[in-house]
């Protein structure tokens, strides 16, 4: 399993989806979201933040399925894949995880020929991880 790095600016992104929570940064004064999280809004330059519960809802903005195994550790589950979402709160916000069939199933439980670009998907958590399935 991965385990994230987390630093200052994005240790609550982690801790709200150890709860099974996706929440964004969202500026303190403009309220524009923003993702990855960072100090300094890019929009206003303001340096208040706030952590925004979001649906969890999006489409898959690109996908690949690498060939072979990008990670030692997950070679018996190839081939897998790697999903960027779009959100559905903002589309410029984009998240990086796996496609699977349900929380907590093997990163191949999902065909690749089943993936779209534009599929709508839904968040799902496992072992603190973000997850997407088909919405």
């Amino acid at each position: 399993m991965l385990i994230p790095v987390t630093d200052t600016a994005g240790a609550p992104f982690w801790e709200y989806a150890d709860r099974g929570e996706l929440r964004v940064q969202a500026c303190g004064d403009c309220g524009v979201l923003r993702f990855p999280p960072r100090p300094c809004c890019p929009h206003c330059q303001s340096f208040a933040s706030e952590w925004r519960p979001v649906s969890g809802r999006g489409r898959v903005w690109s996908f690949v399925v690498p060939h072979p195994p990008l990670l030692p550790d997950y070679a018996e589950q190839a081939p897998y894949n790697v999903v960027v979402v779009e959100l559905a709160e903002d589309p410029g916000i984009r998240l990086v995880g796996n496609l699977v069939s349900g929380p907590g199933a093997r990163l191949d439980s999902v065909d690749p020929a089943r993936i779209r670009i534009g599929a709508r998907v839904q968040a799902v958590f496992s072992g603190g991880l973000p997850q997407w399935v088909l919405a």
